[in-house]
């Protein structure tokens, strides 16, 4: 049987949609996504859109499991068109095969050639016309009928999502949508194009959530109760989604003027003793770099989820790129020792940003998260993410004739004051420092502080959670961030192959557990470095860490396509 005509472990439905500004293709998205999460089943949603600044045509991706998806496949199954206009921008975005279904409004324009000569499954059917039967109808919400009728999704179920979705448009609208699903279903041919989805025995908790907000929801389990940010280009959902649970949870956010502004705030606000936090994206944390160095030399502990974007510059704002990692490694001036982590799914933007809060409260160091587009504006259908076990206390400072903020203890990690303590008054600057924290020059001084600001982050026991090991065999995938959905299924068809591969899914990127990770690939014949930008950053890292062995190989692929699963696969294959 062909993995994609049934629903099981190993086989998924991809659906896409299209149509130009105000056609409703977000719309249809999100009831559909929140339909598949009351079913019981799993499902990532991804979005995409043209070069304009605000509306135009635009393009939801959604994949369909009964286990967690974690990438879009290699193609679609299914692609309805609301309408034609420009749609040929996201040809490479969704590609199709000749067993794909198309289902389009005649009425709304020829099919481009590039879909008429490939698909050989096509089902044209007027929305719009079967729209204007109802008032106040939508052809979207047709569409939506006819679409989740093909599939198998219960008609109860999709209304059931769609009032939740809308019910805030008001009761007509409301009216006319539930109507317009329902004309859906009945105008639905009644040959079968697919295997129907099927539920399982037991509908277990589902989250639908995106990157973004579970990165936000990660920093308050974290303890985060002060943010100040600038709005940027795939971060802001965080800072939209925080602003009113952070109140909730008694803490605040703030606007900045700038990039500038928003790390000093934190900054400040950390040193007052309240665990803090910004979010921004390349050009942002570009901005901040001078003002973390800062926060490295005080040791102040404050944590940057960074949502890496297409660059460089101004770059490909809309579309995503793990091309971030050599600015989060290494743009600091001088020898700035700081955490540097990468969030391995939606579901893992929770865990990740918790950890690096707790982490650099617990360390009083600097912990950059490296997200992307691809996971932060993302949605998906997830089991509730998991927590991390470290406290991520601070060692505060409890009055003393001879307080010293940075003496030299035996983890390195010195007791930090409160401001308002007159026994414990210290001087928390930019300026290289003696154990008191007076200003220095000296060399003994310099080295010392050095030594003691690296070796608290290098001997530290990150315990497990340094990385997500899958598998074991001759061949080694090895993947950091957004990469590794699509880096885990090509090790799971190689292995259904017969050429056992196991997955290194580094999520501690900085500092790098190097005997770790020599541990894991020592033995593997076949390495290859996945990872989505154009240089190869972590492959290049890797060996500069001397991490990785002569025989490893990089796959390097640049955004804004997503690396798909048939790519790593067929590298693989084509070197057996």
């Amino acid at each position: 049987m062909d993995r994609k005509t049934d629903l099981t472990e190993t086989s998924t439905l991809s659906v896409a949609i299209v149509g130009s500004g105000g056609s409703g293709v977000v719309t249809i998205g999100k009831i559909l996504l929140e339909s598949i999460a009351r079913f019981g089943l799993f499902a990532l949603m991804s979005r995409s859109s043209g070069p304009q600044i605000r509306g135009g045509e635009s393009a939801v991706m959604l994949r369909i499991g009964s286990s967690p998806v974690d990438s879009l496949d290699d193609d679609f199954d299914l692609l309805l068109a609301l309408d034609w206009l420009n749609a040929e921008r996201f040809s490479d975005e969704i590609p199709i095969t000749e067993n794909s279904l198309i289902l389009a409004d005649p009425d709304k324009g020829a099919l481009p050639d590039h879909y008429n000569h490939t698909a050989n499954r096509q089902l044209l059917t007027p929305l719009s016309e079967l729209a204007k039967s109802i008032e106040q109808g939508r052809a979207n919400m047709v569409g939506l009928g006819v679409l989740s009728s093909l599939i198998g999704l219960p008609r109860t179920i999709v209304c059931e999502a769609a009032r939740d979705t809308l019910g805030q448009k008001g009761a007509a609208v409301l009216e006319a949508t539930l109507k317009c699903i329902d004309l859906g279903y009945s105008e639905t041919p009644e040959e079968r194009y697919f295997a129907p989805l099927s539920a399982p025995e037991t509908i277990q908790p589902r989250w639908n959530i995106s990157g973004n907000e579970a990165s936000g929801f990660g920093a308050l389990q974290g303890g985060v109760r002060f943010v100040a940010a600038y709005p940027i280009t795939p971060a802001s959902e965080i800072l939209e989604w925080l602003a009113p649970n952070l109140e909730k949870s008694g803490g605040s956010l703030v606007q900045a003027e700038d990039e500038l502004a928003s790390i000093n705030m934190i900054i400040g606000a950390s040193f007052g003793g309240v665990p803090s936090l910004t979010a921004t994206s390349g050009p942002g944390l570009s901005l901040m770099m001078e003002g973390l160095g800062l926060a490295v030399a005080s040791e102040t502990p404050v944590v940057v989820s960074n949502v890496m974007r297409g660059g460089p510059s101004t770059g490909i704002p809309t579309k995503s790129e793990q091309s971030d990692l050599n600015l989060a490694l290494y743009g600091f001036h001088g020898d700035a020792p700081h955490i540097v982590l990468s969030a391995l799914s939606i579901r893992d933007c929770a865990f990740t940003t918790e950890w690096a809060v707790k982490l650099a409260e617990t360390l009083q160091a600097v912990a950059i998260v490296l997200t992307d587009q691809s996971q932060g504006q993302a949605r998906a259908v997830i089991q509730p993410p998991s927590r991390t076990s470290l406290e991520g206390k601070r060692k505060l400072a409890s009055a003393t004739e001879h307080y010293q903020r940075y003496a030299l203890s035996e983890d390195d990690v010195s007791p930090m004051a409160i401001p308002g303590d007159s026994n414990c008054i210290y001087t928390a600057d930019g300026l290289e420092h003696n154990q008191q924290g007076v200003p220095s020059a000296m060399a003994e001084d310099h080295q010392r502080q050095l030594d003691k600001r690296r070796q608290k982050l290098t001997r530290f026991d990150y315990g497990d959670d340094w990385a997500e090991i899958t598998g074991e065999g001759d061949i080694c995938l090895i993947t950091w961030g957004s990469a590794t959905g699509a880096t885990r299924e090509a090790a799971a068809r190689l292995n259904r192959a017969g050429h056992p591969t196991q997955v290194l899914a580094v999520r501690l990127l900085a500092p790098l557990s190097v005997e770790r990770f020599r541990q894991v690939t020592g033995s593997a014949a076949k390495l290859l470095v996945v990872e989505q930008n154009h240089g190869g950053q972590f492959f290049e890292y890797l060996n500069a860490q001397r991490a990785l062995p002569q025989q490893a190989q990089s796959l390097a692929q640049p955004g804004p396509l997503p690396i798909r699963p048939n790519v790593i696969y067929n590298r693989i294959m084509q070197g057996l």
